[in-house]
């Protein structure tokens, strides 16, 4: 029986329980399980941000120091090995049901991952999601294997070995470059359908085919994928081996050497035009030709061999004038550029400055100085080419000089390079003109003096020549004297 002094203890011992009850339940939060807002995670660089909704209860029981997060499992839905992908600030969720927004690690590749989420403050753990697929798409883009080159062949009983290119030609972008990525071969079986053969880089191929590869995304949709290529049995004579231009044929020279692949095998040789080339023993060669290309590879039990006709789309144009064009003070000339560029455009410069109006392909020119024009071909190559020219005042060729000069120096310089004598003598006045040399010896003489002499070169040595000239008018006036070549 209960005295009233233990009675006492025992209702106070009884509110003392109660009252720890009270404070371990309000230190418990329960999380409800993960409500997904998507069904599966295809992330790349392009988009990555995903979002999850979840309840908790009671609200009360979170501390202010509370940071909930988001934990995802490995790809087969266990947590055992899980990675925190989000954190949220202390003390920023106070409220149920909250919405948590995160991104895929760049690791990321499954069909069954799950989600849950866990507080900090008090500790809680919700239960695992719904399983989905995730990917992270490190590379979605087109890809090319066997060089390009759309077929191959292998002799009978043998094989022929299909791989990805790294890093390939142009703009290639390898997958190669992405360790992680894994990828899985396929042969055509219609137009539309295909089946899975094999995973890896590479494919080893003793069946006939059309054959390509894609990224292991899953039933992720991707652009990761390559050409197709078609392979076949050389099972007598001699296989066809394709060729196959990395700037495409026609191309465009001013990209650089293209560079021709073709089928693997296990030895090469090439041709231009039929001719060996001499060191081209390489399943690729590079080129900035046009011409006959063609190659002989050697399977092992057979052999292939192949031809391209290879076409420069360089441009054919022409200019009109000379480099150098002498005008008179007031005249002008015609400048006209011939091209069969697509869609050419024209730039016109003159002492190096653009001349902004002028942009169709003749201009008239009328001011001494230097010229360019360039023209560019704005579709299919995208290619110029320049052309450059002088127009200089014209050299009176009969100036009025009023004596005889004595003295010439033809060394190229446009001052006093010719003897140069008064109108009254030169062509059209019917005067003999006869220049003779120390030992009298005639070395040039007409009645149509050009103002030209020396016409060519005189061999001028550290001594300076003479000459001697006799001037005969037409009614028989004479003039005689000396001239000194000096150098």
């Amino acid at each position: 029986m209960l005295t009233p002094t233990n009675l006492n203890k025992f209702i106070l011992s009884l509110c003392l329980l109660i009252s720890t009850f009270q404070e371990q339940a309000k230190a418990q939060v329960v999380l409800g399980t993960p409500n997904l807002g998507f069904t599966q995670a295809c992330a790349s660089d392009s988009f990555n941000t995903y979002s999850l909704s979840f309840v908790f209860s009671p609200e009360s029981a979170l501390e202010s120091s509370n940071q909930f997060s988001i934990e995802m499992s490995d790809p087969d839905g266990d947590f055992s090995d899980s990675t925190i992908i989000y954190t949220s600030q202390l003390g920023e969720f106070t409220t149920s049901p909250a919405t948590l927004e995160f991104s895929m690690p760049e690791t990321t590749a499954g069909e069954n991952y799950r989600l849950r989420v866990k507080s900090s403050a008090p500790a809680s753990n919700s239960s695992g999601s719904t399983n989905f697929a995730a990917y992270f798409k490190l590379q979605d883009s087109p890809f090319t294997i066997n060089n390009l080159v759309s077929t191959g062949a292998y002799c009978t009983g043998g094989s022929y070995l299909l791989t990805i290119d790294n890093p390939g030609n142009g703009n290639n972008d390898s997958p190669l470059n992405y360790p992680s990525l894994t990828f899985n071969w396929f042969r055509e079986t219609s137009p539309t359908t295909s089946e899975f053969i094999a995973e890896g880089p590479t494919l080893s191929v003793s069946t006939e085919g059309t054959y390509f590869v894609e990224t292991n995304y899953g039933t992720c949709t991707s652009n990761s994928f390559s050409n197709r290529v078609t392979i076949t049995e050389a099972s007598s004579g001699e296989a066809d081996a394709t060729i196959a231009s990395s700037l495409g044929n026609p191309y465009c020279p001013e990209q650089g050497n293209t560079t021709l692949s073709t089928i693997g095998g296990i030895s090469y040789q090439w041709y231009k035009n039929g001719e060996i080339i001499p060191d081209a023993t390489e399943q690729q060669l590079q080129t900035n030709e046009s011409g006959s290309f063609s190659v002989q590879v050697d399977l092992g039990d057979c052999s292939a061999s192949g031809t391209i006709e290879l076409v420069s789309e360089l441009f054919n144009s022409e200019i009109n004038v000379d480099e150098v064009n002498s005008i008179e003070d007031g005249e002008s000339i015609t400048v006209i550029v011939t091209t069969d560029a697509l869609a050419p455009e024209f730039q016109w410069y003159f002492q190096n400055q653009l001349i902004s109006s002028e942009t169709s392909d003749t201009i008239e020119a009328s001011s001494f100085g230097d010229y360019k024009v360039v023209i560019t071909e704005t579709s299919g190559c995208n290619s110029s080419k320049a052309y450059e020219f002088t127009i200089e005042e014209a050299l009176d060729p009969f100036p009025d000089v009023e004596k005889l000069p004595n003295v010439i120096s033809p060394n190229g310089d446009g001052i006093n390079d010719t003897w140069v004598i008064p109108q009254k003598y030169v062509s059209g006045t019917n005067t003999d003109v006869m220049i003779m040399d120390n030992r009298g010896v005639v070395v040039f003489q007409t009645t149509d003096y050009q103002n030209n002499w020396p016409q060519t070169n005189l061999n001028l040595t550290s001594i300076n020549k003479v000459f001697y000239y006799i001037i005969t008018t037409e009614n028989d006036e004479t003039k005689k004297g000396s001239i000194t070549v000096v150098k």
